[in-house]
């Protein structure tokens, strides 16, 4: 089959773009993207799929995803495809006329439903909120439209699967994101502990900040950086001063990224409601623990008390945790987070996505 992947845009790298760069690979389908950094995505060694960029979008938000939705609703792609996969918030809004199809679904768009009110207190000044509550209002009666065109949906986890049913009052099937655990391995119990996240204002960089501020012995490095466009810049901006034990790595190549996972003491991880979380899974390949918040789909990865923790978002419960681990009882966990990962291996995501493809296209 000829298929063809719509994904938002991939002006920064996080896990959903490694899916569909990896889906993009195993199906060899053409890609379709905006916002393109052809560099960000040559550093993760994706040279060989074939991506076409819609163009730049506005660098001011809501209105790059207002520009990204308007490009995904004019454009028809020029060939003809047997297969339409949309992964994103905004790619769907092709669907209309692009069947048969599915979405891969991260998440409903939680400023719209979950973290509308959250979204807004972290708005800089009444203006910003708005405009965003405009935003809000108008664009998601038009999301949940053009979600009716989509035949069938794919959520990452139970997780999201039940943002689905609550907010679109459509069924999912749960498909895991893949990770490549045979691409990642184990060095040494090292001496700081890692974080790898884009620097949003859910994943609770300011959490982590706090923590390791109690825990001047401790270090901390933080991979991850933001996309012009989004909600970050002005909160990355309020972050204060950085403790003198964190280092702020930005984004970095895979190898780069690959060797700090094999090093690290343990993996840290404090997003609010995580739809899913791949991070902890490539930690725990890497055979090292993972301190998470008890929330969201962290806990459909890591197992308590066996591959890491869940712990309350607070910064008590985590310096707490990590002056109690020792060198040996890392190192003691360090098979169960292999065998863990291997759950989530991207053999297990291609073979699944090959199925709902399948059945999808016999159907239509």
């Amino acid at each position: 089959m000829r298929i063809a992947i719509f994904h938002d845009f991939m002006s920064s790298i996080g896990g959903g773009e490694k899916l569909v760069l990896t889906l993009a690979r195993a199906m060899d389908a053409d890609l379709y993207t905006t916002d393109l950094n052809k560099e960000t995505v040559s550093k993760l060694g994706y040279d060989d799929v074939n991506i076409v960029d819609l163009g730049p979008l506005s660098r001011t938000p809501p209105l790059k995803q207002i520009n990204a939705s308007t490009k995904f609703k004019r454009f028809r792609p020029k060939e003809r495809y047997d297969f339409y996969v949309f992964s994103g918030n905004w790619s769907h809004y092709s669907a209309r006329k692009l069947h048969p199809n599915l979405l891969y679904c991260h998440t409903p768009v939680r400023a719209f439903y979950d973290l509308k009110d959250w979204t807004l207190k972290n708005l800089d000044n009444g203006l910003q909120r708005l405009a965003a509550r405009m935003w809000i209002f108008t664009h998601k009666r038009f999301n949940e439209r053009s979600i009716r065109n989509v035949d069938r949906i794919i959520a990452n986890s139970e997780n999201v699967k039940g943002r689905v049913k609550r907010f679109y009052g459509r069924d999912a099937s749960v498909v895991n994101p893949p990770v490549p655990t045979d691409g990642f391995r184990f060095s040494e119990v090292g001496d700081f502990w890692l974080s790898v996240n884009r620097l949003y204002p859910e994943k609770r960089i300011d959490l982590q900040l706090d923590i390791f501020s109690k825990l001047p012995e401790e270090r901390l490095k933080i991979v991850g950086g933001f996309a012009e466009g989004d909600h970050s810049k002005s909160y990355i901006s309020n972050l204060g001063e950085i403790p003198p034990n964190v280092e702020l790595l930005g984004q970095i190549d895979q190898e780069e990224l690959t060797d700090l996972y094999s090093k690290c003491r343990g993996f840290i991880a404090t997003a609010v409601d995580e739809d899913f979380g791949m991070t902890p899974v490539e930690a725990m390949a890497s055979g090292k623990i993972a301190l998470v918040t008890d929330e969201g789909g962290y806990r459909e990865t890591v197992v308590d008390g066996e591959t890491g923790w869940l712990l309350p978002p607070t910064a008590e419960a985590f310096v707490d945790r990590i002056g109690s681990l020792t060198k040996n009882r890392l190192e003691a966990m360090r098979e169960a987070c292999l065998q863990r990962s291997m759950l989530f291996d991207e053999k297990m995501f291609i073979s699944k996505m090959r199925e709902h493809i399948w059945k999808g296209a016999q159907q239509s």
